[in-house]
């Protein structure tokens, strides 16, 4: 398959070679036809990646006061990668899709193959969309109409919260493609339209919709527009649907209200309200999301549970069909609004076209090559390389944020050599493959399992799918090292105890790279001579995570302890180098007006030795207090690391401090170690048994957790 991404570094336009998806349970895999782009969005998004580093820090202030806070914590080097990396993340274009049905997975229902659907899928000649992301075309509705579907519910969904009601008085500022499919929309909604903006050619066609209009480029002035249309009284209701930084359409929109009107933010404008003009008036103010109710609920977007239709009538996939309903019966007509086609494969074309012609509208891209080309798991990303005798080949399952940004290249700079990389859509690995110098992209995770030239696999994937793949890999034979957690349940630990015990060759590594830090392998060497009882204090500060951020889910995530307190559970196990007794587990208690979730807890671990280890992993402090911190007072000494900059030591004979350049967790020399054990024959730089005991403490405390 062939997908369009957007290089936000460097501002260039990419057609990417990927593996195509599998289908999966709720998904549906399409062939596609035609797709669209949207002119205002993606002009946007091409110009943002245009822009310097000044121009992009200037366009988005919060990330500006997020990297400075890192920089307070991480220090300078470790931000400016992160910041790279970020942006060296190409992100994909399009959300306007038209195609065939080729396979659907397991229940999704009313759709099979050889059906035409419209999705929010991306430019790619192969979407793979969620089954509440997709409707079923009508017949009498062309592939070009149908393209026009997503972009025409973002106007839907602004004028569902405006409530029109026959014969009210609307003003659309802003007639770009949104704004010219709104003006249709309150037409055959009974309403009077007023349609504002600065381009000639665009306010013709609102004419022609049906619509008075107002150029303020002439001259004309929107308010007193506004009045007269609205014949002294003040419109009902503005829909801002123009994309600027100006704060005059809020302004200008508030002025020509009536009492109580109502200001529906579909676009992007200035957010500087004048307190007098809404204050006076009552009047109403609010901002559409995207195509309605269900956009950005995983429950409802990717899990596929839909609202019920009683409560919730209008989610976005059902304002998808009644879009398409109004097409169908030529309520909705958007053969004006196409002004450029082009070929799929010449899509630089478009993209310099869509930069250049700020009148461009409705930009078709045609999808011609053929189904066979499409379909292929696999894609050479690189000439098949020579592989080293004894060194590992490694497959990666999992090419995400942490896997692209740390992972693949602590395990490249180790020396690594990287055979295959494997993930759900394709495009993750082909681009994250390419640039780290894997030979293969692929979605096949069982062509990784049982390919012979790889004898190691890193699991990357998100954490509900960790416990069966390792097993899974085991049983073929391979090493295996898994990001943290190992699981997420007892069930899940014994199903991995099992598969290592069957006799298979391969070793097992869970990525604890805490331990391997410098700082804590050389507090390790200055605890190691003194005999007695430890406490260990390991404050986390973790910073919030909305508690329906997967990693929260207790079945996909495991919830923040289980899948990101497990390396400090782990740190305390190797700094005491005693095994772990008991483990008591307490969250905060709950209050009306705080959202508690068990990411504020503090755990503490009874050692064999006698040793008392606390964790306090919190996501409730300040994010200019430092991430991470780790304490051990013994002997009336104290030892102190700072967030994997800095150690000092209190009182310690011959040791004061131990400062580093950069933070360093220890990524590199944790897969450095596991490959060297692989190639030197040597025992897992981890004993299996301490992983084991590592993930049940750490079920249990999570178990605890839920249980107060």
């Amino acid at each position: 398959m062939r997908q369009v991404l957007q290089d936000l570094a460097k501002g260039d336009t990419l057609l990417v070679d990927a593996p195509a998806p599998a289908p999966s349970a709720g998904h549906v895999i399409v062939h596609t036809t035609v797709s669209l782009i949207s002119a205002g969005t993606e002009r946007m998004l091409v110009d943002f990646g245009k822009a310097s580093m000044l121009n992009k820090a200037r366009q988005q202030p919060e990330r500006v006061r997020m990297v400075l806070d890192k920089v307070r914590t991480d220090g300078l080097l470790a931000t400016i990668d992160a910041v790279r990396s970020k942006l060296n993340q190409p992100l994909p274009l399009g959300y306007s899709n038209v195609g065939v049905v080729a396979a659907v997975g397991s229940g999704v229902e009313g759709l099979a193959p050889g059906d035409r659907v419209l999705s929010n899928g991306a430019h790619a000649d192969v979407v793979k969309v969620p089954k509440n992301l997709c409707a079923k075309i009508p017949d009498n509705v062309g592939d070009d109409q149908a393209a026009f579907t997503v972009v025409a519910s973002i106007g839907l969904q602004g004028i569902r919260l405006a409530n029109p009601s026959l014969g009210e008085a609307f003003v659309v500022m802003g007639t770009g493609l949104i704004g010219l499919l709104t003006v249709q929309l309150l037409r055959a909604h009974g309403c009077r339209v007023l349609a504002i903006d600065l381009d000639d050619g665009k306010l013709k066609l609102a004419r022609s919709f049906g619509a008075e209009t107002c150029n303020p480029a002439k001259g004309e002035d929107p308010i007193a527009a506004g009045m007269a249309f609205s014949r002294g009284n003040g419109v009902d209701a503005v829909l801002i649907t123009a994309s600027t930084d100006s704060n005059e359409p809020v302004a200008n929109a508030a002025r020509m209200c009536r009492k109580r009107g109502r200001i529906i933010l579909v676009g992007v404008t200035g957010l500087q309200l004048n307190r007098a003009d809404f204050y006076e008036k009552e009047l109403t103010f609010q901002v559409s999301c995207s195509y309605g109710p269900g956009r950005y609920d995983p429950q409802y977007e990717i899990q596929g549970m839909d609202y019920p239709f009683g409560f919730v009538r209008w989610t976005e996939k059902r304002n998808f069909e009644a879009v398409l309903d109004m097409m169908s019966s030529g309520q909705l007509d958007v053969g004006p609004l196409i002004s450029h086609r082009f070929d799929f494969e010449d899509v630089a074309s478009a993209y310099k076209m869509l930069s250049e012609d700020k009148s461009a509208l409705g930009i078709l891209l045609d999808y011609n090559s053929p189904a066979t080309k499409r379909e292929a798991r696999e894609v050479k990303l690189t000439t098949e390389p020579v592989y080293a005798a004894g060194k590992p080949s490694i497959g990666f399952i999992g090419a995400g944020n942490y896997a692209s940004r740390v992972l693949i290249p602590a395990f490249k700079a180790a020396g690594a050599q990287l055979r295959s990389i494997v993930t759900e859509s394709g495009v993750s690995g082909a681009v994250n493959g390419k640039k780290a110098g894997f030979a293969l992209a692929t979605t096949d995770v069982d062509a990784v399992l049982n390919d012979p030239a790889t004898d190691t696999v890193v699991i990357a994937t998100r954490h509900d799918s960790h416990a069966s793949l390792t097993a899974r890999a085991l049983r073929a034979g391979k090493n295996v090292f898994v990001e943290k957690p190992l699981a997420l349940n007892e069930s899940e630990v014994d199903e991995v105890v099992a598969a290592y015990q069957e006799g298979a060759r391969g070793r097992l590594m869970v990525g604890f790279n805490r331990r391997f830090s410098p700082h804590a392998v050389r507090m390790k060497s200055l605890l190691a001579p003194i005999k007695e009882p430890k406490v260990f204090i390991v404050t986390v500060n973790a910073g919030a995570i909305p508690a329906s951020h997967w990693t929260q889910d207790p079945v996909i995530g495991g919830g923040r302890i289980i899948g990101e307190a497990c390396h400090f559970i782990d740190l305390v196990r190797f700094l005491s180098g005693s095994s772990i007794g008991s483990v008591e587990a307490r969250s905060i208690g709950s209050a009306p007006e705080v959202e508690v979730t068990e990411d504020k807890a503090s755990i503490t671990l009874s050692m064999a030795d006698g040793s008392v280890g606390t964790i306090h992993y919190l996501a409730n402090g300040s994010t200019q207090f430092p991430k991470e911190r780790v304490e051990v007072f013994v002997a009336g000494r104290v030892l102190q690391i700072e967030n994997f900059r800095s150690m000092r030591g209190f009182g310690w004979p011959g040791f004061r401090k131990m400062n580093l350049w950069r933070q360093d967790k220890g990524q590199q020399a944790c897969a450095g170690a596991f490959l060297s054990s692989i190639e030197t024959g040597s025992a897992s730089p981890i004993a299996f048994d301490e992983i084991i005991e590592v993930a049940r403490a750490t079920i249990r405390a999570g178990e605890q957790l839920r249980r107060h």
